[in-house]
C-alpha cells in the first residue's frame, strides 16, 4: 500500500513539473519550434473540408514550370560482371609462367648433356629426381630408361638427349588420359522429385589451405568462359568465411550461390539444395564446395560420403575433383589416397604449381590413383586456372 502511494505521488509531481515548464515556455516564447503543436484557428483546421486535402500538392505543382519533365531519380547501381579469359588464352599464358618457374627437367638435362657420364653424374640425376616429388618407384623406372637410352645414343648432343628425356617424361605424365571435365547432364535419379533437368554435378574436395574454395570460384569462371550456365553450392558450413568467399566469386561472373545463413548447418542439405536449384534453373553445371578440416579425421570422410549420397538422390555426381597443393609433395599424395577411399576421386586439381612446386607430384598422383590431373592453378589471379596440358607441362619442365 505504501509503495502504491509513493508511485502516485511521484506521478503527480512529474505532471505538475511538466505543466509548469510548458506554461513558462509559452509565456517566454522559448519553446523549441519542433515541440510546438500547431494551434488551430478555426474548425476547418481541425476537420479539413472536401477538396482541401490535395491543396498542398496542387500548390507544389503550380510552382513547376509548364511542360517540365519530373526530376529523374538516380538509377539503382548494378554491378558490372567480369568477362573471364578464354581457355586458349589462359593456357598459353599459364604455360609461359610455368616455363619461367623452371623444374627438375632443366637440372637433369644439364647433367645428361655433359657426355661420358660418370657414376657420380648418374647419382646427381637420381638425387634431382628424388627431390622433385617423383617418388622412389618412378625415379627408379626413369633412371633405368635414361641409362639405356644413353648407351644406345652414345652422344652428348643436347637436342638428342632432350628429345629422349622429353619422351620419357611425357610417357610418365601419360597424355592419353581423358582430362576433360565431365559436363554431360545426367538423367534424374529414380524417384527424384525435381523440376527441370539435372545439371552436371562437380563435387570439390580437399583439405583446408589448398585453395579449394578459391578453385571453385575459378572453375566457375572457366565454365562461364565456355558459355556454360553455373550454380555453386557453399556446403563448407564449418568455416565462417567460406560462404562469403564463394558468394563474392559468384557475384563477379553472375553465378548464383546456394548457401545457408546459419553457420554449422547440415552440409548435405546445402548440397542437395544446390543441385535442386541448378535443375530448376536448367543450369549446365553445379559446383559444390565442401569442408576440408583434417584429412585424418574419420568424421570428415563420413561427411563427404554423405554429401555425395544426398546429391545422388537427384542425379549421379559426374565429377569428384580433389584439390591438392602442389607444394606439399608426398604429403599431398597421402591426402589423395585418403580422399580417394572416401568418395572416389575422378580427377585432380593441382594448385600453386608455380614457385616452389617441383612438378613430380603430377606423375606420382596419377600413377598411384589412376586418375588424371585435369586442372592446374599457377597464380593468384582470377583466371590463373586452366586445363592441364601434358605436352606443355613437360616442355616447361625442360625449358
Amino acid at each position: 500500500m505504501d509503495l502504491i502511494l509513493i508511485v502516485i505521488a511521484v506521478l503527480v509531481v512529474l505532471a505538475l513539473a511538466g505543466g509548469l515548464w510548458l506554461y513558462v515556455g509559452r509565456r517566454q516564447g522559448d519553446l523549441p519550434e519542433d515541440l510546438s503543436a500547431h494551434k488551430p484557428t478555426s474548425i476547418e483546421d481541425l476537420f479539413p473540408q472536401e477538396g482541401q486535402e490535395g491543396q498542398a500538392a496542387e500548390e507544389v505543382g503550380e510552382r513547376e514550370e509548364p511542360g517540365a519533365e519530373p526530376e529523374a531519380r538516380p538509377a539503382a547501381t548494378t554491378a558490372t560482371l567480369e568477362s573471364p579469359e578464354s581457355i586458349p588464352g589462359r593456357m598459353q599464358r599459364l604455360r609461359a609462367r610455368l616455363a619461367g618457374a623452371g623444374g627438375f627437367g632443366k637440372a637433369v638435362l644439364s647433367v645428361l648433356s655433359r657426355g661420358d657420364l660418370t657414376e657420380a653424374d648418374w647419382e646427381e640425376i637420381e638425387d634431382t629426381l628424388l627431390t622433385s616429388d617423383l617418388g622412389i618407384e618412378v625415379t627408379t623406372q626413369l633412371m633405368e630408361e635414361l641409362r639405356t637410352q644413353a648407351k644406345v645414343l652414345d652422344t652428348s648432343d643436347p637436342q638428342a638427349i632432350r628429345a629422349v628425356l622429353r619422351s620419357e617424361l611425357l610417357a610418365l605424365v601419360d597424355p592419353d588420359l581423358d582430362r576433360s571435365v565431365n559436363l554431360e547432364r545426367p538423367a534424374a535419379a529414380e524417384g527424384a522429385e525435381i523440376a527441370g533437368t539435372p545439371a552436371a554435378a562437380i563435387l570439390m574436395v580437399g583439405v583446408n589451405g589448398t585453395g579449394k574454395t578459391t578453385t571453385c570460384g575459378k572453375l566457375a569462371r572457366v565454365l562461364v568462359a565456355q558459355d556454360k550456365s553455373v550454380v555453386m553450392g557453399a556446403a563448407d558450413t564449418f568455416r565462417a568465411a567460406a560462404a562469403e568467399q564463394l558468394s563474392t566469386w559468384g557475384q563477379r561472373v553472375g553465378v548464383e550461390v546456394v548457401r545457408s545463413e546459419r553457420e554449422g548447418a547440415d552440409p548435405a542439405s546445402v548440397a542437395f539444395d544446390a543441385v535442386r536449384t541448378a535443375a530448376e534453373q536448367e543450369a549446365d553445371a553445379v559446383v559444390v564446395d565442401t569442408a576440408g578440416r583434417l584429412q585424418n579425421k574419420a568424421g570428415l570422410m563420413d561427411e563427404l560420403g554423405k554429401i555425395k549420397r544426398v546429391m545422388e538422390k537427384v542425379a549421379p555426381v559426374g565429377e569428384v575433383l580433389l584439390v591438392l597443393d602442389a607444394t606439399t609433395g608426398q604429403n599431398g599424395m597421402r591426402q589423395a589416397q585418403v580422399f580417394a577411399e572416401a568418395v572416389g576421386i575422378t580427377g585432380i586439381v593441382l594448385t600453386k604449381l608455380d614457385g616452389t612446386a617441383k612438378g613430380g607430384i603430377v606423375v606420382t598422383v596419377q600413377k598411384e590413383l589412376g586418375v588424371p590431373v585435369k586442372l592446374v592453378g599457377l597464380g593468384e589471379g582470377a583466371d590463373d586456372l586452366a586445363p592441364f596440358d601434358p605436352e606443355g607441362f613437360v616442355d616447361a619442365l625442360l625449358g
